[in-house]
């Protein structure tokens, strides 16, 4: 706090007393883009350009890094003080004043600025809409899943975990608020003996002490939900996955450099050749209300955070975002930035699948269906930074739980594209016939995703098993392209059986005696065995 406090200070006694802006410099070219380009390896990781060639996402000037001189010329400007850069957009954050702001117009280098503050901006500086508003904190493996049982066999991931589909061999990048004690904790112990803790950054301080105990413990607790694991009392969603973890939120005050530092974080994800990005994070409201967005705003394309994520999904990254903690809100209860664009957003529901109250609702200001899916963020189990598994709740949490469980089913097939994944586990999920506006495309089944990609012609077809229509309210079919009888088992979430049928090819099941909520279905036909979730209403 107190060195928090010394550099406010610091920065108040640069700048003068006049009243200090935000905004984005845009700047003219990269003189050095044709050079860049010609020799790709001296901008991006092996990592990177690996991944862009196996998805055929094309390498272009956004790739090319803001040029050094012309930073340098920007930071020796009177008054003003470089908080962030953005190769996407090419452009600086900066602080000053609106004088000295506006002074570096006359630079032939400068092409167009933009205030956080809009009333500040004129009509022709629309085309650089970006700006936003904050919501925080948004052999077979045999696991016992202890505390996660319930978020993990929700969305059949254990389904994917025991057909070793645990995300290995995928590189996911956590952006929050801090990661103390990650180093230390017994609960990230298989993480880093398996060495796959890859490093992380703070774009808040500039430093490489991403895991300092001093930080906010977000971050650690959202990590937990990927990459811990606690034997018999906690598993991730992707426990074999890596990581890397960037610092880009300050959980003290609420600015649109935040914003800003997201995107220099995303910037770094894809050179680093990152496959997945989870941000627990959202914006839509500032410390300075001047700088506050309106849901109109939530068009997917205005705030600045928000182009960013897009520009990372045209990159070939899969970017799972938190929707927002805002459902009960009476003035701003929709998705929050970067979740209103092309991002993956991911709302909250409880332990038996229903919405949680809380959890930020669709549509986006557009009219397009958010939140995109659902997981358990009401009482979700996670580690805190003292190493203590326990409960918390919000879209923080319902957010990573997804993004690992992505990770793990991507692992099935590298090859498919973020888009295609996307779309998958919208299909798999239970209301994509019919979203609605709490709960989007509904709680996905990972299981039955699993299924559709090893039913692609390189995969083998053991898995061609649906049960339909899901959620059930008084039957439900079970298909399968094998036509020998098979046997099915019903269970509620104690585990207890309460159906027990043989059936043949598409015979239906009479599910009208029990309970609304959600079971678990597991088929048997000769030596093989699927469970499913199944959502009775």
């Amino acid at each position: 706090m107190k060195q928090k406090l010394f550099l406010l200070f610091t920065l108040f006694l640069a700048l003068g007393v006049r009243a200090q802006e935000h905004a984005w410099v845009y700047f003219t070219d990269k003189p050095n883009a044709v050079t860049a380009l010609a020799n790709p390896i001296s901008i991006l990781t092996q990592d990177a350009l690996d991944r862009k060639a196996l998805h055929n996402t094309p390498i272009d000037v956004r790739d090319v890094p803001v040029d050094e001189t012309y930073i340098t010329t920007i930071k020796n400007q009177t008054g003003v003080m470089v908080m962030a850069k953005s190769k996407w957009m090419n452009c600086l954050h900066v602080i000053g004043s609106q004088t000295d702001i506006n002074a570096l117009l006359n630079l032939s280098i400068v092409d167009s600025i933009f205030y956080a503050d809009n009333s500040l901006n004129s009509r022709q500086a629309n085309d650089y809409k970006h700006l936003d508003k904050t919501d925080k904190f948004d052999i077979n493996v045999d696991f016992t899943y202890g505390n996660t049982n319930n978020q993990v066999t929700m969305l059949n991931v254990d389904v994917l975990h025991q057909n070793d589909y645990t995300g290995e061999g995928l590189v996911i990048a956590v952006l929050d608020a801090g990661f103390p004690n990650v180093n230390t904790m017994s609960g990230f112990q298989r993480l880093r003996d398996n060495n796959n803790l890859l490093g992380g950054y703070d774009f808040v301080l500039r430093s490489t002490d991403f895991n300092n105990p001093s930080l906010n413990g977000h971050g650690t607790a959202t990590l937990s939900d990927m990459a811990g694991f606690v034997q018999d009392q906690f598993v991730g969603t992707a426990p074999d996955a890596s990581y890397y973890l960037f610092r880009t939120e300050d959980a003290l005050v609420e600015t649109p450099v935040e914003e800003s530092y997201w995107v220099e974080a995303a910037e770094r994800a894809d050179s680093l050749g990152v496959d997945i990005i989870n941000s627990s994070l959202g914006y839509t409201t500032f410390d300075d209300s001047r700088y506050n967005h309106t849901m109109a705003d939530m068009d997917g394309n205005t705030a600045f955070i928000t182009k960013g994520a897009n520009i990372a999904v045209e990159k070939g990254i899969l970017v799972v975002n938190s929707a927002g903690n805002s459902g009960n809100s009476t003035t701003f209860n929709i998705i929050g930035a970067p979740a209103d664009g092309n991002a993956f957003a991911v709302g909250a529901v409880n332990n038996i699948g229903d919405y949680a109250s809380f959890s930020s609702i669709g549509p986006s200001a557009d009219g397009r269906v958010k939140p995109d899916v659902m997981a358990k963020g009401d009482a979700s189990a996670v580690i805190n930074y003292s190493d203590v598994v326990t409960i918390s709740s919000g879209t923080s949490f319902s957010s990573p739980i997804m993004a690992g469980s992505i990770a793990s089913l991507w692992q099935v097939n590298p090859s498919k594209t973020n888009i295609e994944i996307m779309q998958l586990v919208r299909e798999s999920a239970s209301l994509y016939t019919n979203p609605t506006n709490q709960m989007g495309y509904g709680i996905p089944n990972f299981g039955l995703a699993m299924g559709s990609l090893l039913n692609t012609p390189e995969f083998s077809e053991d898995f061609a098993i649906q049960i339909y229509p899901n959620p059930a309210s008084t039957y439900f079919y079970v298909s399968s392209n094998n036509t020998e009888t098979y046997e099915v088992v019903v269970y509620n979430t104690l585990g207890e059986r309460v159906i027990k049928v043989t059936a043949s090819e598409d015979n239906k099941v009479d599910v009208s005696g029990l309970e609304r909520g959600m079971y678990f279905v597991d088929v048997t036909i000769n030596t093989t065995n699927k469970t499913y979730k199944l959502i009775i209403e």
